[in-house]
């Protein structure tokens, strides 16, 4: 124990020499400038909807079948689920770096040495024990404990194990966020399946219409009423529709394939229940206020941890400047003959040492880690204050995109309206010959765009309700 003591205290006394004449370069600092505003303009501080769990939020158990699937089986989710395995054995190797290494050591080998040597005249004269000399060659049994230990005074290796926890709690956030993006992209491809849909029925309902209206308008060229200029301006009419129908058909194969993808299976049709998009409810997303928002969204989240681990880094890489001081040691058994090995205590060996190093010649290459770590710190406040500010525009963009949908929906439903009473009369008036067959048709035309348009509205409030229900930090949970 007093030679340890000493050992010690002979090092610290070396160690504040050293640290004296050790200068550290330095680095220019940054602090995060950014800061939310604390409401979100124009919208009341209500609760956020974030903390809703996805389940909750969709009411559809169609697409919650779906994500079930996409959240098991989903190829993006699991590798980042061995990135998080990763990053976690990444903590364990840090602190086992932490506390002392003890290995158990056997070996065994053969030693000549030549004759006129000091060692082999040695041997040659010595009597080890009473009627026994060292054999020739001779053999070299051991059985020992290894000791070593550097000890973390300038807290080197805590930071390092601080700086690989904090970047798995990063990729912990990072994997949450991958949830909330698969949740809400499997969310908005259903939907969008569904308008296809709805699409489709609308052009084949038009479509059965206008073939109805092109044998009218045959037999009202029969008649003489009609030429055939009209006939054919139906025909291409039907036509158009027709093509368009194919179109969207394949539409509705890609965005099924998308979700087959996103739930991790090979293509198959998507079994989906006759629902009309136009009588989908949409509840009230609920913005809250923006500090909710940092605490609900994970990719704010992941950041912050990464600018903690970048910090903690620097930390610990400034700590290689220093000297540091690492204790070993050596106890064990030693014997030129295995029965020897447990006569104690002659085969006792043992050893203890402490060294004290410091880098001189390799500095360089010590500063370029370090202005490195420090760049990364750097960087890292600058992604998370462009987090943030993408967090609140995303917000605020959806916000007031929710608002003007509604606003559009509203009167693209009258138009809608007025384009289906429109059709009925003109084609009553083209039945009395009061009325053009350019009106029936381009009535009908525009009754048709203006459905399936007012689908369209209809489809972008339901994803962009989607998409501000992530922006808020809802999914993951």
């Amino acid at each position: 124990m007093t030679i340890l003591n000493t050992t010690i205290k002979s090092l610290l006394a070396s160690f504040l020499f050293i640290i004296i004449s050790c200068k550290v370069p330095q680095i220019y600092n940054k602090t995060e400038s950014v800061t939310l505003p604390k409401s979100y303009t124009g919208y009341g501080d209500t609760t956020n909807s974030g903390f809703i769990n996805w389940r909750k939020f969709f009411n559809d158990n169609t697409l919650i079948a779906l994500i079930d699937l996409a959240l098991s089986n989903n190829q993006e989710l699991n590798i980042l689920t061995q990135e998080l395995n990763i990053a976690s054995n990444d903590v364990l190797v840090r602190k086992a770096a932490y506390i002392p290494k003890v290995n158990l050591g056997m070996g065994t080998g053969v030693d000549k040495v030549g004759e006129y040597t000091p060692q082999g005249a040695s041997n040659k004269t010595t009597f080890i024990l009473p009627n026994e000399k060292m054999p020739e060659p001779s053999s070299d049994y051991l059985l020992n404990l290894k000791f070593s230990w550097e000890i973390d005074i300038w807290g080197k290796l805590k930071n390092y194990k601080k700086a690989a926890l904090h970047k798995y709690l990063a990729s912990v956030e990072g994997k949450n966020f991958a949830i909330t993006t698969l949740v809400a992209e499997v969310a908005n491809t259903y939907y969008e399946l569904l308008a296809l849909n709805n699409q489709i029925e609308l052009l084949k309902k038009n479509i059965n219409v206008q073939t109805n209206a092109l044998e009218i308008v045959k037999f009202e060229k029969l008649a003489a009423k009609v030429t055939e200029l009209a006939v054919k301006k139906f025909e291409a009419e039907v036509f158009k529709n027709q093509s368009k129908q194919y179109y969207i058909e394949q539409q509705i194969i890609i965005t099924e394939n998308k979700i087959n993808f996103l739930i991790g299976r090979f293509p198959q049709p998507i079994k989906l229940d006759n629902i009309n998009l136009l009588t989908t409810p949409l509840d009230t997303v609920y913005a809250g206020v923006p500090s909710q928002m940092l605490q609900n969204r994970t990719d704010i989240r992941q950041a912050q941890q990464n600018l903690n681990a970048a910090k903690i880094n620097a930390k610990a890489v400034k700590a290689e400047f220093y000297p540091n001081i690492t204790l070993t040691a050596d106890v064990g058994l030693n014997a030129f003959k295995p029965k020897y090995l447990l006569e104690l205590p002659g085969s006792i060996i043992y050893n203890f040492a402490g060294d004290l190093m410091m880098p001189l010649l390799n500095r360089n290459a010590i500063k370029a880690e370090y202005f490195n770590a420090n760049a990364k710190q750097l960087q890292s406040i600058f992604v998370y204050e462009q987090s943030l500010i993408k967090a609140h525009i995303e917000v605020i963009n959806l916000l007031n995109g929710l608002s003007n949908l509604t606003k559009s929906y509203s009167l693209k439903n009258k138009e809608v309206d007025a384009l289906t009473e429109s059709t009925e009369i003109s084609s009553t008036l083209f039945k009395s010959a009061r009325a053009d067959y350019m009106e029936v048709l381009l009535t009908q035309r525009d009754a048709l765009d203006a459905k399936i348009d007012l689908v369209d509205i209809k489809l972008q409030q339901i994803q962009t309700r989607i998409n501000l229900y992530k922006a808020l930090g809802g999914g993951w949970k």
